[in-house]
């Protein structure tokens, strides 16, 4: 049985957040959460998927094993996201592994859970169907930003997504390891500091794991200036 704090934040969660209340007290009473300390697994690739995961507190990185043996970090997720759904819902096996990157609680709804809601409130698809199209979402992004930008701007546009206001100097708290940053962002980790130093030209000084970032809109207008410029001007 989840508590009021762990009820509430999975409610105002994407997947829950449009249901009736009366959906949603039927799906949480069918939850449990654990809590997990950092590098432990909340599932291995190939298992097949049995429930839907909502991150309470701390975070959460999808990864899989490339042929070559390397990591390969597919997401990372944060208080209040969910992950799993489309998977869960149909019983099949998780294309990639869960590790929890720091201390973290993670809330469990299995897709029983799901089916059973959906039946009784077909509104349940619709938010289903939102969730995943914003994991799809995120994936073409990153894809896009492995094409089109250059590593700094990588870097600059995962600091802007950490303020907290649109304008004006902030600090921000880097909340995982830079090796995952790098792995995250799709770079090597020599590649993730040499893109800290380049950043210090707009404003951003980088401190163990706090960056701050003097004119916000500074750092925005660099993550999207056309890399092909920066050749021409070169």
């Amino acid at each position: 049985m989840s508590t009021g704090r762990q009820r509430k934040i999975a409610q105002n969660s994407l997947l829950l957040k449009s249901l009736a209340q009366q959906t949603q007290d039927m799906v949480l009473g069918m939850s449990s959460c654990r809590n997990y300390t950092r590098g432990e697994s909340l599932f291995h690739q190939g298992e097949t998927a049995q429930a839907i995961h909502i991150v309470i507190d701390g975070w959460v990185k999808l990864f899989r094993i490339t042929p070559n043996g390397e990591e390969a970090i597919v997401n990372v997720f944060a208080k209040g996201e969910s992950f799993g759904e489309a998977v869960a819902f149909r019983g099949l096996a998780y294309p990639v592994s869960a590790e929890a990157v720091s201390h973290c609680e993670v809330m469990r709804i299995p897709g029983s859970a799901l089916q059973a809601a959906m039946r009784k409130d077909p509104e349940l698809a619709v938010s289903m169907l939102a969730s995943t199209f914003t994991h799809l979402h995120s994936l073409v992004s990153q894809l896009e930003q492995l094409k089109a930008q250059t590593g700094p701007q990588r870097v600059a546009e995962f600091l802007l997504e950490l303020c907290e206001q649109d304008s004006g100097s902030c600090e921000v708290v880097l909340p995982y390891d830079k090796i995952l940053i790098a792995g995250r962002l799709g770079m090597k980790p020599e590649s993730l500091s040499r893109s800290f130093a380049r950043l210090k030209a707009t404003g951003v000084h980088i401190n163990r794991n706090h960056a701050t970032i003097q004119d916000i809109d500074q750092l925005r207008a660099f993550s999207e200036t056309d890399p092909v410029n920066g050749w021409h001007r070169a």
